[in-house]
């Protein structure tokens, strides 16, 4: 995830949200049948796998899904062509590409307060060769395994990312680093984004020992209050 603020002003870069309209129940609407809008009834589009894992992808990025621990065994062979082919690297371009327009757009200030936030782990560096090890998320996510991956400092670059962190910075922008990694990951991080070429960040926030049991969600909007707030 990428986000900016400047002068306490937080701006969300990528805002996906979903509209839904009901009509009362007491007031029932009938339309014409030229109105109505037909679909394929849903048991018909289930049997076709590609469509179903679409649109299981659809309500895992609007946060629909509600909790869910391993990718739905029809969808194994769909997430694996997904990651390993052209439609992970094309929508992490997409993505990048979008946020550099939008720094453009940006009158930086000589104030210095100008930020960017940025997320590390499927952000800026990518953990594909560990799920490639977990069966691209078939496998109910383990924390020592992956603590043992973040250990060993091999995590690659998103090339995309690579390329809008060096450009924001020409742009004059104060990059910041959150991530749910906790605290005694920190060498290994810092070792890890200098070796995938990332450098000169402002701060790495990392999770402390009180942040371990909140969301990440919850973790992560406290402290870009706290980054904020200090201005």
């Amino acid at each position: 995830y990428y986000h900016l603020y400047h002068h306490h002003h937080l701006i969300p870069l990528l805002l996906f949200s979903l509209l839904s309209l009901s009509t009362p129940q007491h007031l029932p609407t009938a339309y014409p049948e030229n109105h109505l809008l037909l679909l394929p009834s849903l048991r018909k589009s289930r049997r076709h796998d590609s469509l179903y894992c679409q649109s299981w992808r659809f309500s895992v990025e609007t946060n629909d899904a509600g909790k869910w621990s391993t990718v739905p065994s029809r969808c194994i062979q769909f997430v694996t062509q997904y990651m390993t082919g052209h439609g992970y690297s094309s929508d992490s371009e997409m993505v990048a590409g979008n946020s550099l327009d939008f720094a453009h757009s940006v009158q930086v200030a000589a104030d210095g307060k100008d930020a960017w936030i940025f997320d590390i782990d499927d952000t800026l560096l990518s953990n594909l060769p560990y799920y490639q090890t977990r069966g691209f998320g078939s496998e109910v996510f383990d924390e020592e395994s992956f603590d043992d991956w973040v250990k060993q400092a091999e995590a690659p670059a998103l090339s995309a990312s690579l390329s809008l962190y060096k450009e924001l910075q020409q742009l004059g922008f104060k990059l910041f680093l959150l991530t749910g990694r906790t605290e005694p990951s920190r060498n290994a991080t810092v070792e890890n984004l200098r070796l995938a070429g990332y450098d000169n960040w402002e701060r790495l926030v990392l999770r402390g020992p009180s942040d371990k049991a909140k969301l990440a969600i919850d973790f992560k909007s406290e402290k870009r209050k706290v980054l904020e707030d200090e201005g």
